[in-house]
Formats: C-alpha cells, structure tokens, sequence
C-alpha cells in the first residue's frame, strides 16, 4: 500500500478504533470522487469519522447539522440586499466547502435534501438564475440515521444515487471499546489532528485511481453484473450506467489501496455492496435488509 494511505488509514484508526475495513471503504470512496454515505446507529462514530477524513486528507471543512426546520438557503447561501451599493450580494452557505459533513442528513424535509442534488451532481449550485461554481475537490459526506427512528424523512432514489457509496460502521468489538472507554475523549484529540495529505497529493493521487487498468475481461463482468441487476425477478429496478461507472470506479480506488495496478474480479466484489445496495430495491421485500444479503443473488454472476 502507498505509504500516504496507510498514513491517512493509521491516522483515523486512532479516532475510529477497530474499523479499519470501513475506513477504507470511505478512503476507497474519496480517491473514487465520490460522495459518501454513512448509515447507523447514533454514537457508533459516523461524525467523528467524517471529521477525521476531512482534516487528514487537508481539505477545508464544513459541517451542517441537518434538522427538520433547515432550509435550502441555509445550505446553498442567500442573497441580501446592501444599500451602500444599492444591490444585491451574495452571501454563501457552508456547501462552499472542499468537504461538507451533513450530519443527519434524513432529519431534514425533502425540500432541503433536494437542495444538494445540483450541488452533488454538477459542483456547482444554481441561485436566483445565477450559476456558482463549488471548490474543488467537493465532496459531500453525509451521515444518516436508521430510517425507522423518529423525526426522519427517507432519502429519495434521486438523492441516494448521488452517493457513489454507502457504508456502516458498527458497534466496536469488545478490545476496541475497552480501549475507547479508557482513552482520551476522541472530539478533544481532533483538535490536535494535523493533515497527513495537501490537496494538491489528494488529486495526484486520484489521478492514479484513473490509471489503475481494467482489462476487457474485467469490464465485461461489470457490465455483465448491471444486465444481471435489470433482468433479474430479485429486484424491482436495474442499475443504471452511473451505478456501473461508480462500481468500475470504486474498485479501480480500491484496487490502488491495496498497491495494485490493476482491477481484479475481488475488488469489484468488495465493493459491490456499498455501490450497489442503496441502489437497488429487492422484489417483495418488507423492513430493513442488509447491504450483503441485497447483493447475494449476484453470485450466480460468472466470475471471468
């Protein structure tokens, strides 16, 4: 692995104790370009480790806490109008930002959620019939709820398959908690947390995510697994092109996190759960089902 992954992956290992496997997925996801969901119970660490991501990686930070009375402007800006110049300026909202953690995301209305699709899609925002380029990098990471708590509204499809993945992290196993309980308060220790990456190594190193090489082989397996999803009686939809791009895509980033050069069939099935289950609905299912057992009829895909 590239010494500056394991790096950033050591450093939010401090943070996030016994996780390493999901830190990755949401390292796999950024070096993917792509935005990042994470699904849980509140307490588990899903704040902390988007914070940790965001200030390891050396990007500007924002945070929104997302609640049912946020409004879209709250988000995007506003414009007000300044009698010294007898017109109108405009004043941006935190989405100006090269990371924006969106803690809670399904506690807000739809209204609201809508307001990051162009955002999320285009990196850039549309107000008042005026365009507004975002920095770049943009990432958006957001944090969500179990839809069956109260005071949440479930994210649309729209809206989920903005997200390139989603992931969850878990209760901590019994060491890592011991050692949570008797270490220091992990919101104090982010206070010292020094970048590990500049912006300008996160872009090279995405650059050489592109260059990772997937063989005719191996596109033919994806693309065989997106027919499989819309010709199926599991599910009640197909994935679309962007979920097969997002697929290909994240496994060429994980490939490259764990020092290949190369996509291999296993980093297509690593991945796999976290691109596609959000993006899928299974026929006749009612209540929650897990990530791996939505994707579990994709085994009869053959494996070149």
């Amino acid at each position: 692995m590239d010494k500056q992954l394991a790096a950033v992956i050591d450093r939010a290992g401090e943070f996030i104790l016994g996780k390493e496997h999901s830190i990755k997925l949401a390292l796999t996801c950024l070096l993917a370009r792509g935005h990042l969901l994470i699904e849980d119970l509140p307490g588990v660490g899903k704040t902390i480790l988007s914070s940790v991501l965001a200030r390891t990686l050396g990007l500007e930070f924002s945070r929104i806490q997302f609640t049912s009375d946020l409004l879209p402007a709250d988000i995007l800006g506003v414009s007000v109008f300044e009698r010294e110049s007898g017109g109108f300026t405009f004043h941006p909202g935190p989405i100006f930002s090269q990371v924006v953690l969106c803690d809670e995301i399904n506690r807000a209305t739809p209204k609201t959620q809508s307001a990051l699709l162009e955002a999320m899609e285009e990196e850039q925002v549309t107000i008042e019939g005026k365009t507004y380029p975002l920095p770049r990098p943009f990432f958006v990471i957001a944090t969500q709820n179990p839809s069956h708590q109260l005071g949440t509204f479930p994210l649309p499809e729209s809206q989920l398959d903005r997200f390139l993945m989603v992931i969850s992290l878990g209760y901590p196993e019994r060491n890592a908690e011991r050692a949570l309980l008797a270490g220091r308060e992990r919101r104090e220790m982010l206070h010292t947390l020094q970048p590990v990456l500049s912006s300008d190594e996160l872009a090279q190193l995405q650059q050489r995510v592109k260059a990772v090489h997937a063989a005719d082989a191996l596109i033919d397996y994806v693309q065989a697994l997106l027919e499989f999803s819309r010709q199926s009686p599991y599910y009640l939809n197909g994935l679309s092109p962007r979920a097969g791009l997002a697929l290909l895509g994240a496994a060429r980033a994980w490939a490259l996190l764990n020092g290949r050069s190369h996509v291999m069939p296993e980093d297509v099935q690593q991945v796999l759960p976290h691109v596609a289950a959000h993006r899928l609905q299974l026929a006749g299912s009612q209540g929650s089902v897990s990530a791996e057992a939505i994707v579990a009829p994709f085994a009869d895909v053959a494996i070149p």
